[in-house]
């Protein structure tokens, strides 16, 4: 393998966690001494290039223009995050309600930022000149496989999405022997999502790019790369080819631990949970109040990450927490995990060897919430449909379940010794170079 530095072309989906993700790869190219480059949406402007990088940004959507003299700034990834806010009440419905108040018009906006933003990514690419290009999202952006330099693809949601006949349909959260179920959600999935679909490959070829494969809205890679730990995989079931890797986490080293977390959270007096509900799930202000409210009269600890709308609620007297939280130094502080099924957060409880309780609202946490609790590692509750007394019973059941523990300590050993993200940049590093 040349040692030449190369340059590496990021592309994340507007949203922490395949940011995150790409953040951990790009970080180790970054420390080979090789140029990485990112094409983010712009609200991730300045936050990139303080970690090292190069930002080459794209819009998704027309750009308000600012009055005279007027800045506007967004967070970073508020375009999903306006947008959630927007549909969260459609997250009460069932999966197969959801492909057509939720999952398909999320494919919609996909689909037209894509159209939006591909002359802008040919000139980004123009002036780049990558070696390699990468993308970590769910849809193709034509520009991004018609360039000429090698194409990787990284799968930073459960891997359902990679379809197969004997696992469960992707977004339908149901369980593995529920073949009847399958098959009415996958007819459910043709008929909201064939029309789109067939419009939106029709529109990728006209680019130059090779036909989608059916009903799929993104190409695969000249290698591909997919995060989920060994011990949740469906390939048993499904097995993939030679071009695809499992990285079994990508567990980044950019955070910083926190100074202020009270010392009474560390010291073993109580058991500690780690909530959150992702950068996107927390909008749900009711949601979040009424976790809070059931964990308020456990006698436990909690660290809260509070989310965009942060001052929109209280923490109870047990809790701490804070809008942004470096979730991967304190997750191995905690006895026990409350999350909304992410990929990311799911994956790096895994990491870690936590137990997890899981709240699953749209796409694929419902895919991630049912094969943690198929397999042994925490439970799933109906986000919509929980008491207090549920959860609270929940959290004491996994807080005395020492079986249950020890198998997710077992787990987080194993994958701890798998480590993915140095192996991504190597898989990543060596892709169109000499064997």
């Amino acid at each position: 393998m040349s040692d030449a530095r190369r340059t590496f072309l990021f592309m994340p989906e507007s949203a922490y966690g395949p940011t995150n993700n790409c953040i951990g790869i790009a970080n180790e190219l970054l420390k080979q001494g090789h140029r990485v480059v990112f094409a983010a949406e712009r609200s991730w402007q300045g936050k990139l290039t303080a970690l090292g990088f190069e930002e080459d940004l794209v819009d998704l959507a027309p750009v308000e223009e600012p009055a005279d003299g007027e800045e506007i700034e967004q967070d970073a990834g508020q375009f999903w995050k306006d947008y959630i806010k927007e549909v969260a009440p459609e997250f009460r419905k069932t999966t197969a309600e959801q492909l057509e108040t939720v999952t398909l018009p999320i494919w919609e906006e996909l689909v037209n930022g894509a159209k939006f933003c591909e002359p802008q990514l040919k000139a980004i690419i123009d002036r780049v000149r990558p070696d390699v290009i990468i993308e970590d999202n769910v849809l193709t952006f034509p520009a991004l496989v018609t360039a000429g330099v090698p194409f990787v693809r990284i799968v930073s949601c459960n891997p359902l999405e990679v379809p197969g006949d004997d696992i469960a349909p992707v977004f339908s959260g149901l369980g593995k022997r529920d073949r009847e179920g399958w098959a009415a959600f996958r007819a459910e999935y043709e008929r909201t999502h064939r029309p789109l679909w067939e419009s939106f490959d029709a529109w990728v070829q006209e680019q130059g790019a090779p036909p989608l494969p059916d009903l799929e809205f993104i190409h695969p890679g000249d290698a591909n790369l997919y995060v989920f730990p060994e011990e949740l995989d469906y390939t048993d079931e499904r097995p993939l080819d030679e071009t695809w890797h499992r990285l079994d986490s990508s567990v980044r080293e950019t955070e910083q631990a926190p100074a202020d977390l009270p010392a009474s959270f560390t010291d073993g007096s109580r058991p500690l949970a780690y909530f959150s509900l992702g950068s996107l799930g927390s909008a749900d202000v009711d949601l979040m109040k009424r976790v809070i409210a059931a964990l308020a009269e456990l006698p436990i600890n909690v660290i809260v990450s509070k989310g965009p709308l942060h001052d929109e609620f209280e923490l109870a007297e047990n809790m701490w927490g804070a809008e942004f939280l470096p979730q991967t130094k304190l997750l191995p502080l905690a006895d026990l995990v409350i999350t909304h099924g992410g990929n990311n957060t799911t994956t790096e409880a895994m990491h870690f060897g936590k137990p997890m309780i899981l709240l699953p609202l749209f796409w694929d946490q419902y895919d991630n919430a049912q094969r943690v609790d198929e397999q042994g590692y925490g439970r799933r509750l109906d986000t919509y449909g929980f008491t207090p007394d549920e959860l609270r019973a929940a959290v004491t059941g996994i807080l005395a379940d020492d079986e249950l523990r020890a198998r997710a300590e077992a787990a987080g050993v194993a994958i701890r010794s798998r480590h993915g993200v140095a192996k991504a940049a190597e898989i990543i590093a060596g892709v169109g170079l000499p064997v």
